[in-house]
């Protein structure tokens, strides 16, 4: 029987929720280009419901107890006295997800001489040392397309809510005020504007698509260019490369796996390049833009706004420049972890649990390595370095 650690964000402040804000959720059994939604064997959990906290437990208690596997679920992650560290060297499974991620380094990895599996409840598996998972033989998958949505939805919000000013004019209705002309001094209207996503995958893809309804000018940069078809649908032009792209956009939004080609590329020398008063969202990884180099720009003016979910390390320290610096849009690492989300990936990370004890080959497209390889989404999206 196997051993499976599970470290998953805190409960709410007030309480596990005994009532939601609405009974049900719509039906989807496939995402946008015909793969389909997690096919578990059986569900032990409402959709609609919090699983995603620790008290959740992404419903797997009743199947993996029954089933006479052992399940820890912590919050407790960081330091080497921390609940997952105690753990960790004798789980055959972890899970953890990429809001609240268990960081599984080399020296981790080592240590879990039992480790088999690593599962994302989510997408993006960056918080894997997958160099090391190579190397120990460890299978990393991820619930692939279960949150895309998700994301390119927080994406749209998150530009309209900057380039309308929209955060700084809610704040004047809770204070009480009526400040119409400080409100409007940096308000635009995103129609016309040039937006360009760094990446045009399936999150890329569908901010694409959610954006050109707004009359928007639609650039993209990726290492796959997209069939000339899909170009000439959504009217999108195509640059080599962010450095050959930012300099024609109003709005960037960065949509890319974190991998040493990505690490670090919104720094000083790129973000200089981009037009004066731009904005750039970010929901991807945040070491994909240098954390200072953000400061900078948007107390220079060089950007007019900043906006994401996405902080390193998570949970941000309580010092973290990004809570502070002015004109941004951050919000915790909730894009991709909304209720509608969390019956996917639940779902999903059962699905290759339900594969992995049984023997079963795990579905191609949730695999990012295995058999000591990158394998399935992760030799599309990741690169090792070992």
């Amino acid at each position: 029987m196997a051993k499976v650690l599970c470290v998953l964000y805190d409960d709410p402040t007030d309480g596990f929720p005994t009532t939601y804000a609405r009974d049900d959720l719509p039906v989807i059994d496939r995402y946008p280009g015909g793969q389909t939604t997690p096919t578990p064997e059986a569900l032990d959990f409402t959709p609609g419901h919090l699983l995603g906290s620790v008290s959740g437990g992404l419903g797997l208690r009743g199947y993996l107890e029954k089933a006479g596997h052992t399940l820890v679920v912590t919050s407790d992650k960081e330091g080497p006295d921390s609940v997952f560290d105690r753990e960790l060297p004798d789980a055959d499974v972890v899970i953890s997800q990429p809001f609240w991620p268990a960081y599984l380094t080399p020296e981790r990895i080592a240590a879990a001489t039992r480790l088999k599996l690593a599962v994302t409840a989510g997408i993006g598996s960056d918080h894997v040392d997958l160099d090391a998972a190579v190397t120990h033989g460890v299978t990393v998958a991820e619930v692939t397309y279960s949150n895309s949505v998700s994301v390119a939805e927080h994406v749209v919000m998150t530009i309209l809510s900057l380039v309308r000013d929209y955060l700084p004019a809610h704040q004047v209705v809770l204070d009480g005020g009526w400040n119409i002309a400080d409100r409007v001094a940096r308000s635009y209207d995103l129609e016309g504007m040039h937006v360009g996503t760094v990446a045009a995958g399936r999150i890329g893809l569908a901010v694409l698509r959610r954006l050109a309804p707004f009359d928007v000018r639609l650039h993209y940069t990726d290492r796959h260019r997209l069939p000339r078809a899909q170009e000439e649908e959504l009217g999108l032009t195509f640059h080599e490369s962010a450095a050959a792209m930012v300099p024609h956009c109003d709005v960037v939004t960065v949509n890319a796996p974190l991998h040493p080609e990505t690490e670090g590329l919104f720094d000083d020398e790129l973000i200089s390049t981009m037009k004066r008063g731009a904005y750039l969202v970010n929901t991807a990884r945040a070491r994909i833009a240098d954390r200072d180099a953000v400061e900078r720009a948007l107390r220079s003016g060089q950007l007019a706004g900043y906006g994401g979910d996405v902080w390193y390390p998570q949970p941000a320290p309580a010092d973290h420049p990004w809570r502070t610096m002015p004109h941004h849009g951050m919000t915790p690492h909730i894009s991709g972890s909304s209720l509608s989300a969390q019956a996917r990936y639940a779902a999903g990370t059962r699905e290759i649990l339900e594969s992995f004890f049984a023997g079963r080959p795990i579905r191609d497209e949730y695999l990012i390595v295995d058999g000591g390889r990158l394998a399935g989404t992760g030799a599309h999206s990741y690169s090792v370095t070992g």
